[in-house]
């Protein structure tokens, strides 16, 4: 699989850092600019904090999330090259509060016996996985009190009354909306 660019971190301990992004069928990697809005977004919520990066991809949002002080990452991807290239990734930072998956995010999901203070949802598009993670994060009660879950969906995508939009942005065809689980 060919590299296909680098991300930087933003800040934190790892600020400046470069991230190698692989061309994979489906990989979005979050822009820099976005990842900005959405941890100025999250900026007092991040230390210390427990964090999954579900759909993981070139791991920009965890990595992020650690280098801004996060307590734990859990990445999770089915692509094995792209686990490699996490592996890779956090071997160079090291990074030592995290854990990488090889797996099928929905099945990880429904066999996950960790909570989360922060969920990364970004999967690949048009496939109805969103609503499908945010039923079994639901289900399976998945996030902490208090917790969040970031998204980056199809401009079209619409939120069910289970959750509530704390932050929303547009930008092109992607929208990107930090959410809490209606209590």
């Amino acid at each position: 699989m060919a590299k296909s660019g680098k991300l930087r971190i933003i800040a934190g301990d790892w600020r400046g850092r470069k991230l190698d992004v692989l061309e994979s069928p489906g990989l979005r990697p979050t822009p820099d600019r976005v990842r900005e809005t959405l941890f100025n977004w999250i900026q007092f919520d991040i230390e210390q904090r427990y964090c999954l990066d579900l759909f993981a991809g070139s791991g920009a949002l965890g990595f992020e999330a650690l280098s801004r002080g996060a307590a734990q990452c859990v990445f999770v991807e089915s692509s094995p090259e792209l686990v490699k290239q996490l592996e890779t990734t956090a071997n160079r930072f090291n990074s030592l509060h995290h854990s990488i998956h090889l797996a099928d995010a929905l099945s990880w999901l429904q066999n996950c016996q960790q909570t989360f203070d922060i969920i990364f949802l970004d999967p690949p598009f048009h496939q109805d996985l969103i609503m499908q993670c945010l039923l079994t994060i639901k289900k399976h009660k998945l996030l902490n009190d208090n917790g969040m879950i970031y998204i980056e969906a199809e401009k079209k995508f619409v939120l069910t009354d289970d959750w509530q939009m704390m932050k929303n942005k547009r930008a092109g065809q992607v929208q990107s909306m930090l959410l809490r689980q209606q209590q």
